[in-house]
Formats: structure tokens, C-alpha cells, sequence
């Protein structure tokens, strides 16, 4: 288990929305712990939001989950964009940075995460642009396991890739933790077995999240339902493997009333404290 004094965050957070923003003044203030937000939506932005982001950054720990860096893509790395990322995290006081161990361009943004081969030269590869990525950044950042629904050109195991990538990049782990459910089910591997072989020094924080069933043996990683009872047992084995780790909802489109997130998110703050219960330990806040 891990001492929660090493998290850049602590609790459970939720990721910000701008549909959100009119309506936040009328929440419980310590209804969540910590916010996440994709820099891309953000960097730049002036007027009305520009100044409602500001105010929430100055009273709440924030971290941010990016969505176009495309780290395993063939495409150079956009120096220029992680220069302005750079300036973002340090304006904002960003406790965290984040992507996806995917790609999503090549010539032009392919609107998507597209797997990674499993292979050893792309282990190399990918590694390389993560340790330039943290060079240029100043700081380590963490790397998301991803749902994925084919594997070409797969000549690792999933889990093998993962830890393969954090060792050679040193970098940190955001796990997701229905990524693992979704994948489990449409691979036919245990999740629980898979979890187990994490490595739990460098997991930063956690994601948890709806999805779709297309079918028995397929479902779809959308961030758009509610997280079904198998993700939270799931979330619970987590902590009782690791310890209680901070905890965000993710929930990208369908979005419900806040107040139904925040529910979500009051089901996360009760997990932990279970387990911290448990433990006998605490939630630090802020």
C-alpha cells in the first residue's frame, strides 16, 4: 500500500465542464476534492469562462488529462504545443499532467485512440517521446492504460507493454479503472489478475467511468452512463490492493444535472472512507 501524502491530489474529483460553470455556485463547496480538465478546452480561453477558470484554479486543486499530445504516433511531437502546455501548468498551479498511451494523428488529428502495437521496438519508441515530453514539461507525467479494441501487430501481453513503458520511460501510471473492466471483458482476461501486476509506486491517481454494452463480449469505453455496480467492485479491489488513491468520475457527453454527478462522486468519497476506515488512516482535502 501507498502513503496518500504522495498523490498531487487527494479524494475524489470530477472532471470540469463548461456547462457546468453557471451552476457550480449552487453546490455543496466540498462536494469534490479536486477537478480535472483536458488543457486543449482550455489554454487560451478568455471573457466569462477564462475568468470562472481562474477563480476555480485559485480555490481548488486542479489536474489535467490532455487529449491530442498522441504520444505513440508517428507524426513528430508538437514542441510548440508543449510549450504553451508548460505555461498553462505553471499558470494554473496544475498539480498533474496526463495522457493516453495511444495516438490519435499522423498528417492531421484522426479524431480517435488508435492502440499502440505491443511490441519491444514500441516500448523504445514510445518511451524516448515520453522522457522528451518530461524534459521539455520539467516535470514527470502519467501515462493512462487505454481501452482498445483490436491489437495489431501484438507480440506482448497488454499488462507486459504497460509496465514495459513506465519502467523504460520513468514515467507514472493514471489508472483507469473501467479501461481495465472494458478491456477484461473484450479480451477475456481477469481484471482482478491484471490489477494485481501494476505497479503500485508510480500510480498517480485513478479514473472511473460509464460505458456502453454493444454486446455480451463487447462493450465500448464512452464516459457517457453512469459507472455500473462490476466498475465500483472493481474500484473497491483497487483500494484493497493498493490503498485508498485519489479517485475522479469521468462523464464526456449524456451529461445529467450536477447534482447527479456529485452523487457518483459522494459514492467514490464513500469507498475510500470505507477503506480508509479500515486502515485507520484519512483523507487529506486540498
Amino acid at each position: 500500500m501507498r502513503s496518500h501524502t504522495n498523490f498531487p491530489v487527494h479524494g475524489a474529483g470530477l472532471g470540469l465542464r463548461r456547462a457546468f460553470m453557471r451552476t457550480l455556485p449552487d453546490q455543496p463547496i466540498n462536494a469534490v476534492n479536486f477537478w480535472e480538465i483536458a488543457p486543449e478546452n482550455w489554454i487560451g480561453v478568455g471573457g466569462y469562462y477564462g475568468k470562472k477558470f481562474r477563480e476555480l484554479t485559485e480555490k481548488f486543486p486542479f489536474i489535467c488529462h490532455g487529449l491530442s499530445l498522441s504520444i505513440g504516433g508517428p507524426s513528430p511531437l508538437d514542441e510548440a504545443f508543449l510549450q504553451r502546455l508548460k505555461r498553462f501548468l505553471n499558470e494554473h498551479h496544475i498539480r498533474c499532467y496526463s495522457e493516453h498511451l495511444s495516438y490519435c494523428s499522423d498528417d492531421g488529428h484522426l479524431y480517435d485512440l488508435l492502440p499502440i502495437p505491443f511490441t519491444a521496438e514500441a516500448v523504445q519508441y514510445v518511451a524516448s517521446r515520453i522522457r522528451r515530453v518530461q524534459d521539455i514539461l520539467e516535470q514527470r507525467i502519467a501515462l493512462e492504460n487505454v481501452s482498445y479494441y483490436a491489437a495489431p501487430g501484438k507480440k506482448m501481453e497488454e499488462i507486459d507493454f504497460l509496465n514495459a513503458v513506465l519502467q523504460e520511460a520513468d514515467c507514472d501510471l493514471l489508472l483507469d479503472v473501467n479501461n481495465i473492466y472494458v478491456n477484461s471483458i473484450n479480451h477475456r482476461y481477469d481484471a482482478e489478475t491484471f490489477l494485481r501486476q501494476l505497479p503500485a509506486a508510480r500510480i498517480r491517481y485513478i479514473h472511473i467511468a460509464g460505458h456502453y454494452q454493444e454486446a455480451e463480449d463487447l462493450l465500448v469505453d464512452t464516459h457517457g452512463a453512469d459507472v455500473i455496480d462490476p466498475v465500483w467492485q472493481l474500484l473497491e479491489k483497487t483500494y484493497q490492493h493498493f490503498g485508498v488513491i485519489p479517485t475522479l468520475l469521468e462523464r464526456d457527453f449524456n451529461l445529467p444535472p450536477i447534482a447527479e454527478l456529485l452523487q457518483e462522486v459522494e459514492t467514490i468519497r464513500s469507498l475510500q472512507s470505507k477503506w480508509l476506515d479500515q486502515t485507520g488512516d484519512h483523507i487529506q482535502h486540498g
